[in-house]
């Protein structure tokens, strides 16, 4: 495959999980305990430090978020574990952070390769 389709998958896989993550802690389940800004923060700034150079095709940054994409992806299952009526949810993350993690390190692969 072509490297741009593994780019294509890593923006797909981000901009899914940017999407759930901001819906799921402020519409569909929103928290009891927490006050729904700081778990925004807490949530969706890991996502946002390497953005701007993952969309300029920066081979560091992909790196980096596909190490940050890890951390979603450990969330999402313990999510879909402990909470069963958050199991969808739980399970497009998994799905959203495997596809950000796969892109990003097939596409820092094939730019490692050709050079």
């Amino acid at each position: 495959m072509k490297r741009i389709y593994y780019y294509y998958l890593a923006l797909s896989g981000f901009f899914g999980l940017f999407i759930l993550m901001m819906l799921w802690n402020t519409v569909l389940a929103p928290s009891d305990h927490f006050p729904v800004a700081m778990v925004l923060l807490a949530v969706i700034t890991p996502l946002l430090l390497p953005f701007k150079g993952m969309l300029n095709g920066n081979l560091k940054s992909c790196t980096w978020m596909s190490y940050i994409s890890l951390f979603y992806f450990t969330y999402g299952i313990s999510e879909a574990y402990t909470t069963p009526s958050e199991l969808y949810y739980a399970l497009l993350e998994v799905l959203f952070s495997l596809m950000l993690c796969a892109g990003c390190s097939f596409y820092v692969y094939k730019a490692e390769k050709t050079t």
